[in-house]
């Protein structure tokens, strides 16, 4: 599966136009579930405000948006395809909207909603994520620091050994690409250690 590009944590931006104010929210978000706790959390905190309008657009290639009481297709929709235009998945952006009194029509909706969501996406820290395995193997300390060195010479990124009587080391690395590396370390040991392997599950790298 291709790796793809998504937010780290939350970001904000507010955006005014003709006294209304446009305040989104973009957020990680990698389930529906995930993305509805975001939802409820900025309804749940501005709720006197006109309308929640939302897009989110996960992974797996499931969307969703609201226009939550706009004119169709000024809202929802425009925030859904400025996400589109970012580039970015496994993201929600939720865009308050409180009425200054001054209607705007739907090509200063569209204009407001897109700008807003926009801010919060640019104001994020965007991620990559790679399709990945975390990987452990323990040795006797005299193989500990040779085996440290064929982990980093294969790319992998290792995390901090863990000593007792032997030596833990824990590592990730992109999936598909451990069995090289898993051979080499098994010459090493003579076979008498075995790389542990986890499933296969996206996170950055």
């Amino acid at each position: 599966m291709p790796d793809y590009k998504t937010l780290r944590g939350t970001s904000t931006f507010t955006y005014e136009e003709k006294r209304s104010r446009f305040i989104a929210t973009a957020a990680f978000a990698d389930t529906e579930e995930k993305a509805l706790a975001v939802l409820n959390a900025v309804r749940a905190a501005n709720r006197t405000a006109r309308h929640n309008v939302y897009a989110y657009v996960l992974q797996n290639g499931r969307t969703r948006y609201s226009d939550d009481g706009e004119p169709a297709k000024t809202a929802g929709t425009p925030v859904l395809e400025t996400i589109g235009h970012a580039g970015v998945s496994d993201v929600i952006v939720v865009v308050t909207r409180y009425f200054g009194g001054i209607l705007l029509g739907t090509g200063g909706l569209v204009r407001a909603y897109t700008a807003a969501a926009g801010g919060a996406l640019q104001n994020a820290e965007l991620v990559s994520m790679r399709l990945v395995v975390d990987c452990r193997l323990r040795v006797p300390y005299a193989q500990f620091e040779q085996a440290q060195r064929i982990i980093a010479a294969a790319g992998a990124k290792p995390e901090e050994p863990v000593f007792d009587d032997a030596v833990t080391l824990l590592w990730r690395m992109p999936a598909g690409e451990e069995g090289p590396l898993c051979a080499k370390l098994t010459e090493l040991t003579r076979g008498s250690a075995e790389v542990a392997v986890s499933s296969a599950t996206y996170a950055p790298f």
